[in-house]
């Protein structure tokens, strides 16, 4: 089997869940790092198996013949130029969440991958998390009947000094939001891949337990979806101590509970033999993944899922699970939200900017 060569682009603290992802896949092995911080480099390099070279110069990095696949895990507002320059050099692209701030960013980060002919996707792990598989297989064969309802919420805490810790964090240009970009986005692609598309989004934000960021720490929307279903997303760095995250689905047949990797509730009108077997197997998992209130506190195990799945694709030549376009999704609602937000208007998608 060939061995498909990772370069690590950004080597903070994400690069290192690349980095072990990528250790425990069979055919994968990080061969080289991008940072312009020789610590964090170093960092990386004793992480890998077999450690890997560090380079202080991307392009250098991307002329390499034994990088192939390239993880962009740079700051949210600065994955553009990296991805781009990555595919241009005919690497395949993986770009950490979210895929880009801004829709023209992710436009021309999917663009310059089609163009030169590499694999693209961005980093949704909770896809991955079993108890989400067996939420979204119920939905798929119809055991909630019409949907009608799907709510999400991720009430974390973060601390000041992990705003004060990193210039970027908190800012519009380089975190492109607060807790819903940066935290609950991976519950918002959540949703909408249990839901369907958003048609509308009516939305609050506030800043109300930290100091010297710029973005939100609490947010409330209403959404409409495509399919008629209404919901709700509430996303906070404000909510001390930190709690478990949580997914309900609800139809006219059957209603499900996601809270963290646990399944705590799982009722349907017409029953089947495998309930009871997938609310046990599912059931006292919590808190197993949880970064309520450290952003430590996730393990690598979903990261090292999807990029199995992607290398899968570029094998054979198929989509991966999570392209450019349905990275895209995410972050097209939570723009929609922040314009609903400093509007006060209810907001349709798709959105343009």
């Amino acid at each position: 089997m060939a061995v498909h060569g990772f370069g690590i682009i950004g080597c903070g603290m994400i690069a290192e869940f690349h980095t072990r992802a990528i250790n425990e896949i069979e055919g994968a092995q990080v061969v080289a790092a991008y940072t312009t911080n020789p610590a964090n480099g170093a960092k990386i390099a004793g992480l890998a198996e077999g450690g890997c070279e560090v380079f202080d110069d991307l392009d250098a990095m991307l002329a390499s013949p034994a990088v192939d696949v390239v993880c962009v895990c740079t700051p949210s507002g600065a994955h553009f130029d990296p991805a781009v320059r990555a595919a241009r050099a005919g690497k395949h692209v993986v770009v950490e969440k979210p895929l880009e701030i801004t829709l023209p960013r992710c436009d021309a980060i999917i663009a310059a991958c089609e163009e030169a002919g590499v694999r693209l996707c961005t980093i949704f792990p909770s896809r991955f998390a079993v108890a989400n598989l067996q939420l979204k297989q119920a939905i798929d064969v119809g055991r909630f009947g019409r949907l009608t309802l799907g709510d999400t919420y991720v009430k974390w805490w973060r601390t000041q000094q992990y705003y004060d810790s990193g210039g970027w964090r908190g800012t519009w240009d380089l975190d492109g939001g607060g807790a819903l970009m940066n935290q609950a986005i991976h519950n918002v692609d959540l949703l909408y891949w249990l839901m369907g598309d958003v048609a509308e989004v009516q939305a609050m934000t506030a800043t109300l337990a930290h100091e010297r960021i710029e973005v939100e720490d609490t947010a409330v929307a209403a959404l409409r979806f495509r399919n008629g279903a209404l919901g709700t997303i509430e996303a906070a760095t404000s909510a001390f101590p930190g709690l478990l995250k949580r997914t309900e689905i609800h139809g006219d047949r059957g209603s499900a509970r996601v809270e963290q990797d646990d399944i705590t509730l799982w009722e349907f009108q017409e029953r089947v033999p495998s309930d009871n077997d997938i609310f046990a197997a599912m059931a006292g998992r919590q808190g197993s993944n949880s970064g309520a209130s450290d952003p430590r506190g996730i393990n690598h195990i979903g990261h090292r899922d999807q990029l199995a799945d992607f290398l899968r694709a570029i094998e054979t030549g198929t989509t991966p699970a999570i392209d450019g376009r349905e990275g895209r999704k995410s972050v097209e609602i939570i723009r929609a939200i922040y314009r609903s937000a400093r509007t006060g208007e209810r907001v349709a998608l798709p959105l343009v900017e």
